[in-house]
């Protein structure tokens, strides 16, 4: 299946980027701890519409909106 419209829009999405109504998180968080408190998340997401799978990550040198599989 292809990427919806949406999930192409929200590959491109900043690190203040929300998720799209229609991404829902799945399993928990993952919390790094790096070296004086410069520790980050990310947190797996699934579109209901087109199956995409992404990873937000909150680390400055990851991508905001990861998409692995459209």
């Amino acid at each position: 299946m292809e990427t919806c419209s949406l999930c192409q829009e929200q590959a491109k999405k900043t690190h203040r980027g929300k998720p799209h109504d229609d991404l829902i998180k799945v399993d928990e968080s993952r919390i790094f701890t790096g070296n004086r408190a410069q520790g980050y998340e990310e947190q797996d997401y699934k579109c209901l519409i087109c199956n995409s799978k992404f990873t937000q990550s909150t680390g400055k040198n990851d991508l905001a909106w990861t998409l692995w599989q459209g």
